[in-house]
């Protein structure tokens, strides 16, 4: 099924800013479903842009495991929010929509590689944490990848990217 972007005025056509938005969002939240029931889960991510993949890391067991492990399909939303302008009627965002199947990883290098990217993404002194990553810690930790297969995006007029 294929839609087309009613407001033409607010795509982002430039993959280049679609990418930085996913590079920039403090979150992502993604959709699942199983058994014809949706789920929504916001999570802290990484975005790989020369893998264009979105990496991600959860608990052992729980609700989003079990909804991967039936449907690993997913649909996600990274959301810059820059808030209401107040008299303007209007609200000033960026977003990017993506799909895409998850891959839960289970060699160390790509676990460790994943999780540097998302500490580079949202940690200001990244590297001793990275450090940090031995492999003991990594077989304990479960990493998700969503490999991106379609994106799109809208923005308000008034936001710069």
């Amino acid at each position: 099924m294929s839609f087309h972007l009613r407001r033409k005025d607010k795509e982002i056509a430039d993959e280049r800013l679609l990418k930085k938005i996913l590079r920039t969002a403090k979150y992502v939240t993604i959709a699942l479903s199983m058994n014809n029931e949706p789920y929504l889960v916001s999570l802290s991510h990484g975005y790989d842009e020369k893998k264009n993949c979105v990496y991600f890391h959860c608990a052992r067991e729980g609700k989003k495991l079990q909804y991967l492990r039936s449907n690993n399909t997913v649909w996600g939303q990274a959301l810059l929010d820059y808030g209401y302008s107040e008299g303007e009627c209007t609200y000033l965002y960026a977003s990017v929509h993506f799909s895409g199947k998850v891959t839960m990883l289970e060699n160390l290098e790509e676990k460790r590689e994943a999780l540097a990217c998302m500490i580079r993404q949202i940690d200001k002194n990244p590297e001793t944490l990275i450090t940090d990553l031995r492999p003991e810690r990594l077989r304990n930790t479960v990493v998700g990848r969503i490999d991106v297969a379609y994106m799109s995006g809208k923005k308000s007029k008034e936001v710069t990217i």
